[in-house]
């Protein structure tokens, strides 16, 4: 299945956003979105998890960065669906241990049809820089509801608030890699159901 790709756009009161996205690209980011924190974790998850990524947004971020990182998060989301059409030959689950220094990151995900997330992260810090740490959690709700994945984010331990978050978006890439891999074991739709 060579070039899952997709693109989309979003555009409320608060942010306009347009993406393209290719699962089967080689690890290249292009983003800007006027959140710098944000643009870094974007880049890095990219880069582990081997697919391509440019994105363009602009948000009401003079009040504060929330509805930016949301919405670029449901954009997100968006792509990896619409990239997998019905899902037909994929791996399916992927799941990825990365540690960041003191920082150990696991995430498990499922591209079941279902949105949830599990988020079992706690900050010892409220920001990094001026990225506010809640935001990771809003990020990831967005971007499993819309993948219509279900997404466990553990963070067993950790100190410093930029590593914890480097750690999961590293994570997060290697386990979406892993899911959205062509098993050449795989008969169509991986679900005894028929359907994803």
């Amino acid at each position: 299945m060579p070039g899952r790709m997709a693109a989309a756009e979003r555009e409320t009161k608060e942010t306009r956003i347009r993406g393209e996205l290719s699962l089967d690209g080689g690890g290249e980011a292009t983003v800007q979105c006027g959140v710098g924190f944000l643009e870094h974790m974007l880049e890095l998850c990219t880069r582990h998890g081997r697919f391509d990524l440019t994105l363009e947004a602009a948000g009401d971020v003079h009040i504060d960065d929330h509805h930016t990182v949301e919405d670029v998060g449901i954009v997100l989301g968006k792509m990896i669906d619409e990239a997998l059409g019905d899902r037909a030959g994929i791996a399916r689950f992927g799941q990825a241990a990365v540690p960041m220094d003191e920082a150990l990151a696991e995430v498990s995900l499922d591209l079941s049809g279902r949105g949830l997330l599990v988020f079992n992260v706690a900050f010892s810090q409220e920001k990094i820089g001026s990225y506010d740490t809640t935001l990771t959690g809003e990020f990831f709700q967005a971007v499993a509801s819309n993948a219509r994945m279900t997404l466990h984010v553990n963070v067993p331990y950790g100190d410093d608030g930029h590593h914890v978050t480097e750690a999961v978006f590293k994570a997060f890439g290697r386990a979406l890699a892993h899911a959205v891999a062509v098993d050449p074991r795989v008969d169509g739709i991986p679900s005894t159901k028929g359907t994803l």
